[in-house]
């Protein structure tokens, strides 16, 4: 019998702590930017490549205020069952479904990690590893990964169960819908995932369902296709090639590749679409979908350093995963064209796998595949799982029996604002957002709807939330024509224009918001102009006293020490340290510019000391340098200044051959990568 029940998992947990209050101006850097395309890759895929590229991640804000310090925590959980299947979700981490346990024999076919240990991998910073995650909007893990969706408990006429999780997105301004449900005896999880685009113009869309298995030398991933796309961590492009051998390595099996990648499955369009990773005994997760869902990926780390470190920088207890992936497009480096008010949906389902291991490892990679598909007929014909999306399409409307959990209130706001306006609703009654779920970030912006006008608070105690839809920037725009705005209103307006990137606006603004009363917040948008433009001096004194008026916000430290850096001013950036509290001295970040400050005075015995001891980034971005630059700098300078020698290719050569860069320190994604600052 099918069941739905809520529980509590414990585990360690590193603290995931507040949100950085700082808008998101400047796009994270993006690993997945796409130099060139090979001659043979598709004109559709090319066009989609380029197109739907956001500027930054506004009007979301970053998450970098963890740690890596675990305790044991509880969390809230979904737990979906009947005979065969238990099925776990993460309700406060973007539902993720954290684990699938193959009841009859006991086997976890997802990659469940021990622990909850955040790093910098995600759109807002924040991400973990495990399990399968949804990913919606832009190009990257979603907004959502570390942030709780809306939850409700739904009921068929039949009196199954149904776990649904949903929420808006905000970049896109769509809404999005995911049913989870098992039948009473089904082998399969069944997923079925709606977006809808409420707008009477076309959106790009991406979506990314990415499945997390358990890595072994013997696991191998196996898809339907006789061709796949690379993406490497490197300035290759995108290119096409047979499978499953590249360069002389079978890359089906993720520990004989020493660097990281992606792998695209080029899968026909009238093909069954579905991939999986087995074991040596042939058994291990499938995921398979109606055909709506077209691409199909394969991440792996490599087992390099730098992919060994991020392993076990993600999780302490030394397991590995490899991912198996499945998207809207051929690629993850795509976004598609979503035209005017309309609504796509599919059906995915996730169960054990059991092939003639002989045949899957045997060595010829259409055997292996027809193998697979000869299994997945007996388990799950096409036609089957066509019927069961048609089934479900008619519970997708149902309104929820009981809300489970509230997400955040930006969605009931925008119902708000359009019930103001007589505008439709962006959604029907099978996704609630109600009043309840506003809180403190939206309830400046509704009380601004109700009256007119937006109230100043005392800047020091400012709750992050920030809008940026052009319906918004109007109703903000006319109300400073009509009302004596405050500094609040107007510096929403310079985030505003400076998201579409008008700068002399944006400088207006917040030059009007300090006419009214100085603040960090406008300051620090003065400072960030002033970097555009290369005037390092005046932005890195804006910065100062930006910092000066909000010194506990360690993020503002860390972008004050950036601009007194550039701007060549690095005694008074090593003089303004001094000052800080205690914790920020002992942050990463903090000390990473110290040493960069003492490297450019030539202060080598300081830069010497912190090598020695170590630096431990807990936000350390995925494929960032950083740390092998300063490491390789350091010598580079220090070897040129105390023997007069000119930093040239032979002494590059001389410290990569003397100074081998520690393991400790490399998370370099591909050999090649720079690492000289």
């Amino acid at each position: 019998m099918s069941t739905l029940k809520l529980e509590t998992l414990t585990m360690p947990a590193a603290n995931l702590g507040s949100d950085n209050p700082l808008p998101l101006f400047k796009n994270i850097q993006e690993l997945h930017e796409v130099s060139t395309c090979a001659t043979d890759i598709p004109v559709d895929m090319r066009h989609n490549v380029a197109y739907g590229r956001v500027a930054n991640l506004l009007p979301y804000t970053q998450q970098d205020g963890y740690d890596r310090s675990l305790e044991m925590r509880d969390f809230r959980v979904a737990v979906l069952e009947n005979e065969l299947l238990k099925a776990t979700f993460l309700l406060e981490l973007g539902g993720r479904l954290w684990s699938l346990i193959h009841k009859p024999s006991g086997k976890e076919l997802l990659y469940a990690n021990p622990v909850f240990q955040p790093a910098n991998l995600a759109l807002r910073n924040a991400w973990f590893s495990g399990g399968v995650e949804w990913n919606i909007g832009t190009i990257g893990h979603s907004p959502f990964t570390c942030s709780p969706l809306f939850a409700a408990h739904i009921e068929t006429p039949e009196g199954m169960p149904i776990l649904r999780l949903y929420e808006w997105e905000r970049i896109r301004q769509t809404p999005f819908q995911i049913d989870a449900y098992l039948p009473d005896g089904s082998p399969l999880l069944f997923v079925h995932i709606r977006i809808s685009n409420p707008h009477p113009y076309t959106t790009p869309m991406y979506w990314w369902s990415n499945i997390a298995v358990p890595e072994t030398p013997d696991t191998r991933v196996v898809a339907p296709a006789d061709t796949a796309y690379r993406f490497g961590y490197r300035q290759e492009g995108l290119r096409r090639f047979a499978i499953p051998v590249i360069d002389g390595v079978d890359v089906t099996y993720t520990t004989r590749s020493s660097q990281a990648f992606d792998l695209f499955f080029h899968i026909p369009d009238d093909h069954y679409h579905w991939i999986t990773a087995l074991n040596q005994e042939g058994k291990g997760l499938v995921q398979v979908s109606t055909n709506h869902l077209r691409g199909r990926k394969l991440f792996l780390w490599g087992a390099g350093k730098g992919g060994t470190n991020w392993q076990r920088f993600l999780s302490p207890m030394g397991q590995t995963y490899l991912e198996i992936q499945a998207g809207l497009a051929r690629t993850q480096l795509e976004h598609l064209p979503m035209p005017p008010n309309t609504t796509w949906s599919w059906l995915e389902g996730y169960g054990l796998l059991e092939a003639d291991p002989a045949l899957i490892h045997a060595g010829d990679w259409k055997t292996a595949y027809t193998q697979v598909q000869r299994q997945l007929a007996a388990l799950m014909p096409e036609d089957q799982l066509l019927q069961e999306c048609e089934r479900s399409q008619a519970w997708m409307e149902l309104p929820p029996t009981k809300l489970i959990q509230r997400g955040a209130g930006w969605g009931a706001l925008e119902r708000l604002r359009r019930e103001k306006v007589g505008q439709p609703p962006f959604c029907s009654a099978a996704m609630l957002f109600d009043d309840d779920s506003l809180g403190a970030p939206q309830l400046a912006w509704r009380a601004f709807l109700e009256q007119g006008a937006m109230n100043d608070e005392p800047f020091e105690h400012v709750t992050p939330g920030y809008l940026v839809q052009p319906e918004w920037r109007d109703l903000l725009e006319a109300s400073v024509q009509h009302n004596q705005a405050g500094w609040t209103a107007w510096h929403h307006l310079g985030v505003m224009y400076y998201h579409i990137g008008d700068t002399l606006k944006a400088r207006e603004a917040w030059a009007k918001s300090c006419d009214v009363k100085v603040t960090p917040w406008a300051l620090r948008g003065l400072a960030l102009l002033n970097m555009d433009a290369g005037l390092f001096e005046h932005a890195a004194d804006l910065y100062v006293q930006a910092h000066q008026m909000l010194v506990e916000c360690r993020q503002l430290a860390v972008e004050t020490g950036h601009a007194l850096l550039r701007s060549g001013q690095a005694q008074r950036w090593l003089e303004l340290v001094q000052h800080f509290p205690a914790t920020y001295r002992e942050d990463g970040r903090i000390i990473l510019l110290q040493c960069r400050a003492a490297l450019a005075l030539k202060d080598f015995d300081q830069v010497q000391a912190v090598l020695n001891t170590g630096i431990r980034i807990v936000d350390l971005r995925e494929g960032e340098d950083s740390l092998t630059a300063l490491w390789n700098d350091f010598h580079l300078h220090r070897l040129s200044h105390t023997e007069q020698l000119p930093i040239d290719d032979a002494l590059r050569r001389r410290v990569a051959r003397d100074f081998p860069m520690p393991e400790t320190i490399d998370y370099r994604m591909a050999s090649g990568e720079r690492t000289e600052a």
